[in-house]
């Protein structure tokens, strides 16, 4: 018989696990101070790299909506955190270093996040939507992630989904970072703004990229394994020369085999498969 983690043998233990790993990553922080992008800047940059938009308001099923209201909140809070950010050649953008601890005294409201036992409702949640636009804009591109947590499980049927699935992030203050490095011989700037129900997103740098990207989902379906179901897709990362418009790299950036944590009902029949 395995002995049980320190973290899984009751709600307190967890919480204590918990905060040893908030005080680590605080620390190894302030020893890596100058590494963090901090500059801000009021002009944007010339050149996009990539844009996107993603609708904030989603019904998701089983989902209170008043969790998605407050998400909008907590992104807007958010939003000027992040706002108008420089990282200079070398610097690393980390999200929470940035954004900072989502707190009800700074504005910040419930919202739909995922527990240790299934979604709950916390302080700040939603915030990972944000992360998900960033990774989105920062994998169009030819910068460095250098800290990335996968979602593991397919959580909600698709609903409107516009980028393929699984290239989303998990983010938790601040032990479950998204992190990435402008190995770049030139500044890059993250704008983030809501507007008209959507949060929107630019990348921008000062002299234009020779390249452009972009990322393609294939096999995608649905398989059923020892009685439970997975979404299962590979994505690549294709790179364009702008000039030939020529794909000179295609590079497999995810394999998914998720398990399905909705309602089976909900997948759609045309795309299981028995093999």
């Amino acid at each position: 018989m395995s002995r049980k983690l320190f973290c899984d043998i009751n709600p307190t233990c967890y919480k204590i696990s918990l905060q040893k790993e908030i005080v680590l990553r605080h620390i190894k922080n302030i020893l890596n101070y100058k590494a963090f992008a901090r500059d801000y800047s009021n002009d944007t940059l010339p050149n996009i790299i990539k844009s996107h938009s993603s609708i904030l308001l989603r019904k998701l099923y089983g989902v209170d909506m008043k969790l998605q209201e407050n998400k909008v909140t907590n992104i807007e809070i958010a939003c000027k955190k992040v706002n108008g950010l420089i990282i200079h050649p070398g610097e690393i953008f980390s999200y929470w270093k940035t954004i900072g601890k989502p707190t009800y005294k700074k504005g910040y409201k419930d919202g739909l996040v995922i527990g240790r036992n299934g979604l709950i409702s916390g302080v700040g949640g939603g915030l990972c939507q944000m992360g998900n636009m960033i990774h989105y804009l920062v994998l169009n591109s030819p910068l460095e992630v250098v800290e990335l947590h996968h979602h593991s499980d397919a959580l909600f049927p698709d609903e409107r989904r516009r980028v393929p699935f699984g290239t989303g992030t998990s983010v938790c203050y601040n032990h479950i970072d998204y992190r990435f490095k402008n190995n770049l011989d030139q500044d890059i700037q993250i704008l983030v703004w809501v507007s008209d129900g959507q949060l929107c997103g630019e990348l921008r740098c000062e002299k234009d990229l020779p390249y452009r990207y972009k990322l393609k989902e294939e096999n995608h379906h649905f398989k059923k394994e020892n009685g439970k179901y997975y979404r299962i897709s590979q994505i690549y990362k294709i790179t364009i020369d702008k000039k030939s418009n020529k794909e000179i790299k295609k590079e497999l950036i995810l394999d998914n085999h998720s398990l399905v944590m909705y309602d089976y009902s909900l997948i759609p029949k045309n795309e299981i498969r028995c093999d």
